[in-house]
């Protein structure tokens, strides 16, 4: 007998494994030590929107009965090595998942990165934060796994894209991840164990017949006739199939800039830009668990928006990749630029809690860029970068103040600990962001700093400069093939086409286009 059950329990209980057991025990009158019944949770989440915080936990309960496998799908990797190919540019979520539905479709993906091999990137990571030298071609956002191999793994969505969430997850965790990933509400896998679930999508490309070359950019495109036929990369080789998905990211300018030159079409699209909060693990706990210590509770996290005016004119402000327990990073993609983002651990056991605080972004913005056409938004993107490397000295270290001294308009004269490697310096974030980033920025952190008392406070600091939170550009298609609405055989795919926010909406995508290529193109 199964009997589907969901509860609402104090922490102690709910994350306690054996606390958990013995409250199902009693909860159906069965021997705790008995062999004959099993329990198995299938969703978790905490809930602290009142003073006592809860758990909401769904689970299963087997009595005399051998539970099936939680996992609904079953996964085959034919070998495609004689088969017909296609071109995936990028290797990260969208490309390393459409690389795997191409060898499920029987089409043998070719895959092409700029950058390097997981391994091989920690070196570039290591001089950006010690030596502040940025690798155009291997940084935080280029290479193997992309943006989200060391800069978090969260694996949270509010995409409703055509595509099962559930089956992304239970790919991960065949290679590698764990099994928490499919129970808890907010997944996570961490910063330090995503490079061995990467590599291990990378083997299994491989193993099939696939084809994966790193440090290999893509420099043009094979245009024939209104159809893109395939691309040709730095070494002057080309490379041909069945078309071409084009999942490089939101930071491959480059991409966007050769889109341009070969007539491409493109259209600059609303994002968002403002910085990284960050405060003291323990304050976020206190904030939202109400409780002196958060005892067996995971490291708190928190979501916040405000709708602000200023001006005249409405802005949202809010934030954004909330990172529990997390570190923030220097992602730059070249040298010259000033970029920060946040990760996490699997732990989440830093001292420290941080979160993107942007502020959105639209057409008039822009405004002043608009002789660039579609990459308008993406050069006011990069003229704010360029600015904050020029006030930190040309160097990586994060230009940085207090929360109140933000507010009051005070240049900080000292600042907190950070879990920023490169280092900070002191600097008036109003006089460095645009005017249409930092008021409305103030406005909602004053407005932050009503629900949750201390947010606001010095205790936090603001680091800049958040500006990739999502792509400037979108490579439009036909919302029914995913492909491009000029170019045949071209599928824009992921988050630097516009159509992805994160891990799994990328990954996501990246299988949708590689089921729409093969439907329109494997005869």
């Amino acid at each position: 007998m199964k009997k589907t059950v969901s509860y609402v329990l104090e922490p102690e209980i709910a994350l306690d494994t054996d606390r958990f057991r013995q409250f199902i025990a009693d909860e159906f009158s069965l021997p705790l030590e008995a062999s004959d019944w099993q329990v198995r949770k299938t969703r978790q989440s905490v809930d602290a929107r009142s003073r006592q915080v809860k758990i909401n936990v769904e689970a299963e309960v087997f009595i005399n009965e051998t539970p099936q496998p939680q996992r609904q799908y079953e996964f085959s990797y034919g070998n495609v090595s004689q088969a017909p190919t296609a071109i995936v540019v990028g290797a990260g979520p969208a490309g390393l998942f459409a690389a795997l539905r191409l060898i499920e479709l029987g089409v043998r993906p070719i895959v092409l990165e700029r950058g390097k091999d997981v391994r091989a990137r920690r070196r570039d990571l290591a001089a950006i934060n010690k030596e502040h030298l940025v690798n155009p071609e291997s940084n935080y956002c280029f290479g193997e796994g992309g943006a989200g191999t060391y800069s978090d793994g969260k694996l949270y969505t509010r995409s409703k894209k055509r595509g099962d969430i559930r089956r992304i997850l239970e790919i991960l965790v065949n290679h590698g991840a764990v099994e928490d990933i499919l129970v808890e509400a907010h997944p996570h896998i961490g910063t330090n164990k995503l490079p061995y679930v990467v590599a291990a999508l990378r083997e299994q490309i491989l193993q099939a017949g696939g084809v994966i070359k790193f440090e290999t950019k893509v420099t043009d495109f094979v245009l024939e006739k209104g159809e893109m036929r395939g691309v040709v990369t730095a070494d002057g080789q080309s490379y041909t199939g069945l078309g071409v998905i084009l999942a490089t990211g939101h930071s491959a300018r480059d991409i966007f800039e050769l889109c341009e030159k070969r007539g491409i079409l493109q259209e600059a699209k609303p994002f968002a830009m403002g910085v990284r909060i960050e405060h003291p693990q323990s304050l976020i706990d206190q904030l939202q668990y109400h409780r002196p210590d958060r005892g067996i509770l995971p490291a708190a996290s928190y979501s916040l928006v405000a709708q602000t005016q200023y001006k005249g004119v409405e802005r949202g402000v809010f934030s954004f990749c909330m990172c529990p327990g997390g570190f923030i990073v220097p992602a730059a993609t070249a040298p010259g630029e000033l970029v920060v983002n946040g990760m996490s651990p699997s732990r989440r056991d830093s001292y420290f809690a941080n979160s993107g605080m942007v502020v959105a972004v639209n057409e008039p913005d822009w405004k002043k860029y608009s002789k660039h056409g579609a990459l308008a938004g993406l050069r006011y993107q990069q003229e704010v970068e360029q600015q904050a490397c020029q006030a930190a000295g040309q160097t990586q270290l994060a230009p940085t103040q207090r929360v109140q001294d933000f507010l009051t308009g005070k240049v900080s004269s000292s600042l907190n600990e950070t879990s920023y490697q490169p280092g900070l310096v002191a600097l008036d974030l109003s006089s460095l962001l645009p005017e249409t980033i930092a008021q409305p920025l103030k406005l909602g952190l004053q407005e932050f700093g009503k629900r949750m008392r201390g947010y606001a406070s010095n205790e936090g600091q603001l680091i800049g400069v958040e500006s990739r939170t999502s792509s400037p550009v979108r490579i439009p298609r036909d919302r029914e093939s995913y492909e491009h609405v000029q170019v045949k055989r071209l599928y824009p795919c992921g988050e630097g086409a516009g159509y992805a926010g994160g891990i799994v909406s990328a990954a996501v995508d990246g299988e949708r286009c590689a089921e729409a290529l093969v439907d329109r193109y494997r005869r």
